[in-house]
């Protein structure tokens, strides 16, 4: 069962990989935050009279530089004069040249919004009549090519590394004290400080380029570097990088002094890491907050503090499964994950998604404004997704708390188990020393032994000779039997053994001591991914953190695009604009069928409208027989409304010209919009009907 756990794990992070990548690629240039909602004159608008200065208002304040606002004339060349400068709330202006000639005049435009995202554009007017003109403006939006890819892949990394950052270290102190000490986690949150500092470090370079021509060259070039030191979003990524300092020093100490204190000598130190970590935590998330979309729009001293709350639950949760699945896999075999650590992570998840799902709702509520907003913009679309997603990592969640539930009521029998493994090995290992021992007192009696009879054969054989120069003899063959003796002794100790062993048996001692740790060790391993409860565990927090890696590139591709609001508020502006800067056809005329209901009760009323604009009008109305003859009616009114701003009915009382024909002159048109034109015709004493049609006026 085990041997397909790692070709799985592979083949599933090959497909995470791809669907984060197919992701990516599909998110496109960042979509603008500010967007145009007016500009003076509008565009395609066609004035009699060169104005004396462009103005451009957007939905938020943004900032620009010299050449964030130009005016090209029909040759292409420059007409602005000066640098652009703001003249109250969003709206900015530039001066023109004066006696400009007839012709069409191109507005182009690349600003900053305040929440950090570049917004580009271009649109036309005309003085006097439009004429050709040979400005081409590329294409390509603000933020995108290679450089803007590049910025999106330094952004998720970024949100990646924070989340294995504050996730990997909260798991460690808050569940699993002991796994300080563990060097997978260690690496693992190592990893997380280096992706966030790596990426932050590529934002800071990458910045100056991604709002401005977006070229590669210009990433080195230390000026443009200058000057988004100068700017918000660049304060914000230097203060990520003090930041990341701080957080070294903890990390540091948490894997160092922490990882060799006592359980009891923990405790203290716990608490101060917790609130320095906090601290830490919650500074770097702010930097993210106070740069982007919580920094701006409605509420902005409310969101900014929610999206800390959110970001740091985000990481809490994704961060922390991350450690946990890691741990799972490849955590030591004789330090093994605890179900006590299990649980405990399972009810700080659950409090991470409590705080999700209320900041959550908060920010929903804040960016999109409607319901229909999740359907008709970009954004909420994308939010949907996400709601999706996190529905489905609760869900596959609910089913890891059941694993750990059971691998807890399992703990107790695995534990006692392993205990009586460590006293039988105990065992064994006493017995051995015994039996050396008891070998080598064995050994050293029968040198002992053997010593003493040589000497007593020696003394023997020294007494039966007369001589003098015998009794010498034997006296020395004793020390040589002492000298033996002696030598057997040493032979038969365990010291003797032992030096025998250090002159060539130590190295093949220390092998076998590896091999029996090796042996051990994966004896170890197979018993713990033998337990069906933690490998039903493993297998569900790694479809926890598959989901994970998805909902992170999204929230990556949410971050970059157009919040819904401010999209709705761009789409009705620029409604209002095209209508009220399209050109005059001369004539309205609307076609309505009617049928009273009488004999000789249908027909067609025809309303013509001269010049369809505000102001003074022509109105003329044509009735008509279904086969195309005209003809009289008893009565004839008409009635304009324009329900949007509540106005009207506004009543016309045309004059009869002749047969089928009725005009009225001067029908006044107070304002420009959608507006109701209603007929009502009466066919007889008693027949009459009302019928209407809307059309765009002014």
């Amino acid at each position: 069962m085990t041997q397909t756990i790692a070709p799985r794990l592979r083949t599933l992070v090959l497909l995470l990989l791809a669907a984060a990548c197919a992701l990516l690629a599909g998110a496109g240039p960042a979509s603008a935050h500010a967007a145009l909602t007016g500009s003076d004159p509008r565009e395609g608008a066609v004035v009699d009279k060169a104005p004396a200065q462009v103005s451009l208002t957007f939905s938020e304040s943004v900032s620009m530089d010299d050449d964030s606002l130009r005016v090209l004339d029909p040759r292409g060349e420059r007409v602005d004069d000066g640098k652009p400068s703001g003249t109250g709330g969003a709206t900015y202006s530039v001066k023109l040249h004066a006696g400009l000639p007839d012709g069409t005049y191109t507005v182009t435009y690349q600003v900053v919004s305040a929440d950090s995202h570049p917004v580009a554009g271009a649109y036309t007017f005309s003085v006097g009549a439009p004429s050709e003109t040979s400005v081409a403006v590329s294409g390509q939006s603000a933020g995108g090519g290679f450089v803007g890819g590049l910025y999106g892949v330094g952004r998720y990394v970024s949100y990646t590394g924070f989340a294995v950052l504050v996730g990997g270290a909260a798991f460690v102190l808050a569940c699993w004290p002991r796994g300080s000490g563990v060097r997978v986690l260690q690496r693992v949150v190592v990893s997380g400080w280096l992706a966030l500092t790596a990426a932050t470090l590529l934002l800071l370079l990458l910045r100056g380029s991604y709002t401005g021509s977006g070229k590669f060259a210009d990433v080195f070039d230390l000026n443009l570097l200058g000057e988004v030191l100068q700017t918000k979003p660049g304060a914000a990524l230097v203060s990520r990088l003090l930041l990341l300092a701080a957080a070294a020093l903890f990390i540091a100490v948490l894997f160092g002094a922490y990882d060799k204190r006592e359980d009891e000598e923990k405790r203290d130190l716990t608490f101060g890491l917790a609130v320095g970590g906090s601290v830490v935590a919650a500074g770097l998330a702010a930097t993210w907050a106070m740069s982007e979309h919580a920094s701006v729009g409605l509420q902005a001293g409310l969101a900014m503090p929610v999206d800390v709350v959110h970001l740091i639950a985000v990481a809490t949760w994704l961060g922390g499964l991350t450690a946990l699945l890691v741990a799972l896999y490849r955590g030591p075999a004789d330090t093994p994950v605890p179900a006590l650590a299990v649980r405990r992570f399972s009810r700080v998840a659950f409090g991470s998604v409590i705080a999700l799902v209320v900041t959550g709702t908060y920010q929903s509520w804040r960016q999109l404004g409607s319901w229909t907003a999740f359907t008709d913009t970009r954004y909420g679309q994308l939010l949907l997704v996400k709601i999706g997603l996190v529905a489905v990592l609760v869900g596959v969640a609910h089913f890891s708390r059941r694993w750990t539930a059971q691998l807890a009521e399992a703990a107790p029998a695995v534990a006692g188990a392993a205990a009586a493994r460590r006293a039988e090995k105990g065992a064994g290992k006493a017995s051995t020393k015994a039996s050396a021992k008891a070998s080598g007192t064995a050994s050293a009696k029968a040198g002992t032994k053997a010593s003493g009879t040589a000497s007593a054969k020696a003394g023997t054989k020294a007494s039966g000779t007369a001589s003098a120069k015998a009794g010498t003899k034997a006296s020395g063959n004793a020390k040589v039997a002492q000298k033996a003796s002696g030598t057997t002794k040493g032979s038969g100790t365990a010291k003797g053994t032992g030096t025998a062993k250090g002159s060539g048996g130590s190295p093949r001692a220390a092998q076998l001591a590896r091999q029996r740790a090796a042996v051990d060790a994966a004896r170890q391993k197979r018993q713990r991914d033998a337990d069906p409860n933690r490998f039903g565990l493993r297998r569900s927090v790694l479809a926890e953190a598959g989901i994970a890696v998805v909902l992170l590139v999204v929230t990556t591709v949410l971050t970059q695009t157009e919040p819904g609001r401010t999209e709705e508020e761009a789409k009705a502006a620029g409604g209002s604009s095209a209508a009220a800067s399209a050109p005059s056809t001369g004539a309205v005329t609307l076609d309505m069928p009617f049928d009273t209901g009488a004999q000789n009760g249908k027909g067609v009323v025809r309303v013509e409208l001269d010049p369809a604009r505000v102001g003074a009008n022509d109105m003329h109305l044509y009735v008509e027989r279904p086969d195309g003859t005209a003809f009289d009616l008893p009565e004839v009114k008409v009635a304009l409304t324009q329900k949007a701003k509540s106005i009207g009915p506004l009543p016309v009382a045309p004059d009869h010209i002749t047969t089928g024909h009725w005009s009225a002159s001067g029908v006044q048109i107070p304002m420009a919009g959608d507006w109701e034109v209603a007929v009502t015709v009466r066919t007889s004493d008693i027949d009459q009907v009302t019928i209407s049609k809307n059309t765009q006026i002014g």
